[in-house]
């Protein structure tokens, strides 16, 4: 059993969502806006090309997505 009471507090937070978006635009401070599959839109740091798909997480591109048709599930 852990003695560090900040790591035991972290293990009971959940993590950030993996999601994929597209690119939509690049900007000059090394961040681009993206676009969920909702339509909702986001400015993320990192590095890619409009019309790229991507996995964003946390605020930031963690890398290309491959291009396959989304499916958007209701719960």
């Amino acid at each position: 059993m852990s003695l560090n009471l900040y790591r035991q507090l972290r293990e009971l937070l959940p993590e950030p969502a993996l999601t994929v978006a597209t690119v939509a635009s690049t900007h000059t401070d090394g961040s681009v806006t993206v676009t969920y599959p909702g339509g909702a839109q986001q400015r993320v740091r990192g590095d890619s090309t409009v019309g790229q798909n991507v996995f964003v997480r946390a605020g930031q591109v963690e890398g290309q997505a491959p291009n396959l048709d989304s499916v958007t599930i209701e719960v």
